[in-house]
C-alpha cells in the first residue's frame, strides 16, 4: 500500500511541475518584459518582448519539435519589415508596413545558392 501511495505522489508531483513548465514566463529586462510562451510538450512555443502590454521587437516561433515556424519584428503591436515563414522546404519571405503585407517571396531550401 505505501509503494502505490508512493508511486501515485511521485506521479503528481511530475505531472504538477510539467504543467507549471507550460505556464507562459515573463520577465522583466529594463523597460520591456520578455515573454516565452510553451507548447504542452514544453517546448518552446513563441519568445519576444512586450512593451506596454504590447508585442515589440524581434520575435520567434517553433513548432511542437522545437524547429523554427517564423520570426520577425513587431513595433508595439504592429508587424513591421521582414518576416520569415518557414514550412518543411519551403521559405517565405514576407515584406510588412504597418501590419499589411507589401511583398512576398517564395524560397525553396532544397535547391543550392551558388555564388562565383
Amino acid at each position: 500500500m505505501k509503494k502505490i501511495t508512493i508511486i501515485l505522489a511521485v506521479m503528481m508531483i511530475s505531472a504538477v511541475t510539467f504543467a507549471q513548465e507550460t505556464k507562459p514566463k515573463f520577465e522583466k529586462e529594463g523597460k520591456m518584459v520578455k515573454a516565452t510562451y510553451f507548447h504542452d510538450n514544453g517546448e518552446v512555443a513563441q519568445s519576444g518582448y512586450l512593451k506596454d502590454g504590447k508585442l515589440h521587437g524581434q520575435w520567434f516561433m517553433y513548432d511542437v519539435d522545437g524547429k523554427k515556424l517564423a520570426t520577425g519584428k513587431y513595433n508595439e503591436g504592429v508587424k513591421e519589415g521582414k518576416w520569415l515563414f518557414w514550412k518543411g522546404e519551403m521559405l517565405k519571405e514576407v515584406d510588412f508596413v504597418d501590419n499589411r503585407i507589401t511583398n512576398v517571396k517564395n524560397w525553396n531550401q532544397s535547391e543550392v545558392v551558388s555564388i562565383h
